[in-house]
């Protein structure tokens, strides 16, 4: 009886890989020709370069932003310009709140990831904070401590329905940490990409020490990250981890000692995608698209998933476009079609 059913077992197993195969490489379709939702200041790398300004716009300018955005802004926008064109910056600024997830600052989020994530000509996304020496400290419990018990379960089921959209963005992403990571804040970054921090970053999942686990995807995505083993052994016991620390387990890719300015992370995120802006913006999101969901799959689904996404490649202008750059010598001018 168990010979019998093999073979319809092993059908159904091929038929499964076959549709996820399918569903996982469709064309990404028209909606990424869409031009920006939410809009925003533009920031040329000149402004980012200037240094050291008088008091009120010092630490924005250092930072490559202009000072006319408004201090209740919970989440600043930036698209940048000139060489940096393509790269998109979400700076979290809730300074009073440690940059702690607030109702309206996953609205803004969501509202902000919703409008990246149909753009073509978005090619990174860095995740950074406004407010030197926080990444972001998780939930706001001050506001959570108000929420009526059923209320809790929602509003965390929002969070992390926001951290899976910037995890799901088509284009990379790098989270820059260059303060406090604490729970949600980790769990943010940990949707990320790539994740860069200061040596003197603190980070962890610490959730256990409030009688709560990670809500935000980091009891998944820790293990995805670091191995089973050490992401229990850390969750456990809500330890803080340093920069150092964290690059030594393979939280991060890469740690640097904090500059005078406080954004030594940002700035290296900044020069990681820069080195992402030449090459071909199709090519980028179904390299992605084949990592991740390879990953989730044994390898022989993931090598028909590497299969489909190839193929995605292969009729596009760009392609042709890097053939005819290399033969005539020069760098290829990519559109992204």
């Amino acid at each position: 009886m168990a010979a019998a059913a093999a073979p319809g077992a092993l059908g159904t197993l091929q038929a499964s890989r076959a549709r996820l195969v399918a569903a996982c490489c469709a064309p990404l379709g028209p909606g990424w020709r869409l031009h920006w939702s939410l809009t925003g200041p533009r920031v040329s790398p000149a402004m980012w370069a200037r240094g050291r300004a008088p008091a009120a716009e010092g630490a924005a300018l250092r930072r490559g932003y202009s000072s006319e955005v408004k201090t209740e802004d919970e989440l600043r926008v930036r698209y940048l310009e000139e060489e940096n064109r393509g790269i998109v910056v979400l700076g979290i600024n809730r300074a009073y709140a440690k940059n702690s997830f607030s109702k309206n600052l996953v609205k803004m989020l969501s509202k902000a990831v919703d409008a990246l994530k149909s753009d073509k000509k978005v090619r990174t996304v860095i995740v950074r904070s406004e407010v030197p020496g926080i990444f972001c400290a998780g939930a706001d419990l001050k506001e959570r401590v108000k929420m009526h018990s059923s209320e809790v379960g929602p509003f965390v089921s929002k969070i992390r329905a926001v951290i899976n959209e910037i995890a799901n963005l088509p284009v990379p992403t790098i989270a820059a940490l260059d303060g406090l990571a604490l729970g949600g804040g980790l769990e943010l970054a940990l949707a990320c990409d790539i994740r860069v921090a200061a040596s003197s970053a603190k980070m962890g999942l610490v959730e256990t020490k409030l009688a709560i686990i990670p809500g935000g995807g980091g009891t998944q995505r820790l293990p995805r990250a670091i191995g089973m083993s050490l992401a229990k052994e850390l969750i456990f016991s809500a330890r803080v981890l340093d920069g150092q620390e964290a690059k030594a387990v393979g939280l991060v890719s890469h740690v640097l000692e904090q500059n005078q300015e406080g954004d030594a992370a940002y700035r290296k995120a900044l020069d990681l995608a820069r080195e992402f802006l030449p090459q071909g913006p199709v090519a980028m999101r179904v390299a992605k698209l084949a990592i991740n969901q390879g990953m989730e799959v044994d390898l022989v689904t993931g090598l028909a998933i590497e299969e489909a996404c190839y193929a995605q490649t292969i009729p596009t202008k760009d392609r042709l476009e890097g053939l005819l750059a290399f033969k005539e010598k020069r760098s290829p001018r990519y559109k992204g079609e």
